[in-house]
C-alpha cells in the first residue's frame, strides 16, 4: 500500500528515502485521480523494495503542492536523491506510467 505523507513527514518520506519515491499528488474530487489510484496501488505492491509509493492529498497539504508547483492533478512526481526528477501529469494507463518509471527501477 502506498504511504500517507504529509508536509511533517514528507522530508523522511520522500526527500531522504534511499529509494526512488513515486509521490501522487491527488485529491479526493479528482475524478482522474480516482481513476489512477488503483493503478498507484498495485505499483507500491509490485515494485515493493525497489520503490516507495507515497499519496498527497493537495487539500490537506497545500504546501507541499505549492512547494513542488503542482499546478494540475493527478500529478505524479518521482523523487530521487531529495529532488523532484521526472512529472507525470495527468492520468495515464499503468503500462504508460510503468515506462515513465523503467529508468528508477534498476
Amino acid at each position: 500500500m502506498p504511504i500517507t505523507t504529509t508536509t511533517a513527514s514528507f522530508e523522511a518520506d520522500v526527500l531522504k528515502s534511499d529509494k526512488p519515491v513515486l509521490v501522487d499528488f491527488w485529491a479526493e474530487w479528482c475524478g482522474p485521480c480516482r481513476m489512477i489510484g488503483p493503478v498507484v496501488a498495485e505499483l507500491a505492491e509490485e515494485y515493493r523494495g525497489k520503490l516507495v509509493v507515497a499519496k498527497v492529498n493537495v487539500d490537506e497539504e497545500p504546501a507541499l503542492a505549492e512547494q513542488f508547483n503542482v499546478t494540475g492533478i493527478p500529478l505524479l512526481g518521482v523523487f530521487k536523491n531529495g529532488e523532484m526528477v521526472k512529472q507525470l501529469v495527468g492520468a495515464r494507463p499503468k503500462a504508460a506510467i510503468v515506462s515513465e518509471l523503467a529508468e528508477f527501477l534498476n
